[in-house]
């Protein structure tokens, strides 16, 4: 891949694992991220182990839809060959972004599906495009009207889990819309990272219990990894290989139907 690899969330624990994977193979990388003091520290980290590694920062706020638009504003076109869209969030509470929508849904999916459609006219037809979903999705069922939960709809893992399924089928999606596109999706599977500590009073207990069984973010960002550097389209990573997109989820008209919502909702 010639160009820069826009990462997002890349102060998270997988995004930082991917960082420094990208920079120890000289791969240029852009840090999207909402903290830019951390996103500094992770450079800075990163730099020091690999002090050829060629990395910059800028900001970005996938709950707010402005911020997305100013991001992508700033991308020379041609400059980027790679996305991962790599940040996620899972809200403890029901609560609205300034633009009105969920705040899950505005970081798991509304913010990636506009960066991504954003971005595509600034890199070059066979891009690579890594989204980042959850074993989650095959718990719960998507419809348009899911897309903008009410308060009394909401729940963690619920939501979560629909958001990513959500941002499953803009994947596949975008793969038919652009058949040169390097389009692949990454699960992690369970990761000891900071996403999994839900608030609850029991979160200690279930850290003893679960977390040692946990993948490493430097183990569970590997599938990212490799899709990455794939030459395939429209693959499903997880553990050490891909596959297949699986069944359950392929679906062309429920994709075309929550892309035209979608698009409708945020005004494209």
């Amino acid at each position: 891949m010639n160009g820069r690899i826009i990462v997002t969330g890349a102060t998270g624990s997988m995004g930082a694992a991917a960082v420094e994977a990208l920079a120890s193979q000289n791969l240029p990388v852009l840090m999207a991220c909402r903290n830019l003091e951390k996103a500094e520290a992770v450079r800075a980290t990163v730099a020091a182990r690999i002090p050829s590694a060629d990395i910059t920062v800028r900001a970005l706020d996938l709950a707010s839809l402005d911020s997305v638009r100013a991001f992508a504003e700033g991308i020379v076109p041609g400059s980027v060959t790679g996305l991962f869209n790599n940040a996620g969030v899972i809200s403890k509470c029901y609560s609205l972004t300034g633009d009105g929508f969920e705040n899950t849904f505005s970081v798991n999916y509304f913010g990636p599906w506009l960066l991504t459609n954003l971005l595509l006219p600034k890199m070059p037809a066979d891009a690579r495009v890594v989204n980042m979903v959850s074993l989650t999705c095959r718990f719960v069922r998507l419809t348009e009207e899911a897309l903008r939960p009410a308060e009394r709809d909401f729940s963690q893992l619920g939501t979560y889990a629909r958001a990513k399924r959500a941002l499953l089928s803009f994947s596949l999606e975008l793969a038919r819309r652009n058949p040169a596109l390097h389009v692949n999706l990454a699960d992690p599977g369970i990761v000891a990272s900071g996403m999994i500590d839900l608030g609850h009073w029991f979160d200690p207990l279930a850290d003893a219990l679960f977390k040692p069984f946990c993948k490493t973010p430097k183990a569970g960002v590997q599938p990212a990894l490799r899709a990455l550097a794939s030459e395939k389209h429209n693959r499903y990573f997880v553990g050490k290989g891909d596959r297949e997109i699986p069944g359950r989820y392929l679906d062309p008209e429920l994709d075309a139907r929550i892309w035209a919502e979608t698009q409708r909702l945020i005004a494209v």
